[in-house]
């Protein structure tokens, strides 16, 4: 495989090298995903979130990875963001690759979706009326 194919960090993602992970010569279908902060949840103003994670975050995220690619046989990889996250900041970027892109699509979304369930990563939203609230505790 190319590049690490699961990365919490807290610089902004190399989108690149998520997609390097996936990428092979038997690809017809390269699909990424990407989480980007918003500026409002439930009828609220966001300003910006913060993610935390626990020490071992990076190797649940490589578990879920690893699943998935077990699972469908196919090239994914996540990288996650942590730390102060403003409006337009990427917060997770999923890749998948497959010879065809229905099988991109759903491993993908396979994986965003065991990411969010498995991985020990936090988020606090900072709302413009000075507000703050923990999502998913």
């Amino acid at each position: 495989m190319n590049p690490n194919p699961a990365v919490v960090t807290a610089e902004p993602i190399d989108e690149a090298a998520v997609r390097a992970a996936v990428e092979a010569d038997t690809s017809g279908a390269v699909v990424m995903f990407f989480g980007v902060v918003r500026n409002h949840d439930a009828g609220r103003d966001v300003l910006a979130l913060d993610y935390q994670a626990h020490p071992e975050a990076e190797r649940f995220l490589a578990e879920c990875v690893r699943r998935i690619a077990d699972d469908t046989g196919l090239a994914v990889a996540a990288a996650h963001r942590v730390g102060e996250l403003r409006i337009g900041d990427v917060a997770l970027v999923a890749a998948a690759s497959a010879p065809h892109r229905a099988e991109a699509f759903d491993a993908c979304e396979r994986l965003v979706d065991l990411i969010k369930q498995q991985v020990p990563i936090w988020k606090r939203q900072h709302f413009t009326d000075g507000v703050s609230e923990w999502v998913g505790l």
